[in-house]
C-alpha cells in the first residue's frame, strides 16, 4: 500500500477514535453536531467525510463503532486505520480533502527515507533497524 496512504490514515485516526470515544455508540449520529472540543471536532469532520463513499462507509462506520466501545483497544484502533486506508486508497479525491483538512490545523506527517517512523500520537515501542529487540 502507498506509503502516504498508510501516513493519511494514521493521522486521522486519533480524530477520529476521539469522537467515536466522545460520543460512544451513537458516535455516527452525532458528527452532525457541532463538537465543542477542537480535536472531538475535528474527528467529527474527518469521520462525516469518511462515510461520504458509498462503497467504504459500511466498512469505516462499523470499524467506528467498535471504537466506540473501547476506545484504547489498539485492535480496534488497527482495524479503524486499516479501513480507513482501504477508504483513502481507494478514493484519491477523498484522500486529498482529508489531507487539506488535516494541513488546515497545522497537522503534519512525514516518514522519509528507509525504517523511518512517523505519528503523531505512537503509544508503543518502535523500533527500526536490523535485531531490534524488547526486553522487560
Amino acid at each position: 500500500m502507498d506509503p502516504d496512504v498508510t501516513a493519511l490514515a494514521g493521522a486521522v485516526v486519533p480524530y477520529v477514535a476521539a469522537a467515536a470515544g466522545a460520543y460512544g455508540a451513537g458516535v455516527v449520529a452525532r458528527v452532525q453536531e457541532v463538537a465543542a472540543d477542537a480535536t472531538v471536532g475535528l474527528g467529527g469532520r474527518l469521520l462525516r467525510r469518511l462515510l461520504g463513499p458509498e462503497e467504504s462507509a459500511p466498512m469505516v462506520e462499523a470499524a467506528v463503532l467498535d471504537v466506540a466501545e473501547d476506545p484504547a483497544d489498539e485492535d480496534r484502533l488497527a482495524a479503524l486505520r486499516l479501513q480507513i486506508r482501504k477508504a483513502v486508497a481507494a478514493d484519491a479525491r477523498l484522500a486529498a480533502e482529508l489531507s487539506e483538512m488535516l494541513v488546515s490545523t497545522g497537522v503534519t506527517i512525514t516518514a522519509s527515507g528507509e525504517r523511518s517512523v512517523a505519528g503523531r500520537t505512537i503509544s508503543g515501542v518502535v523500533i527500526t533497524g536490523d535485531g531490534g529487540q524488547v526486553r522487560s
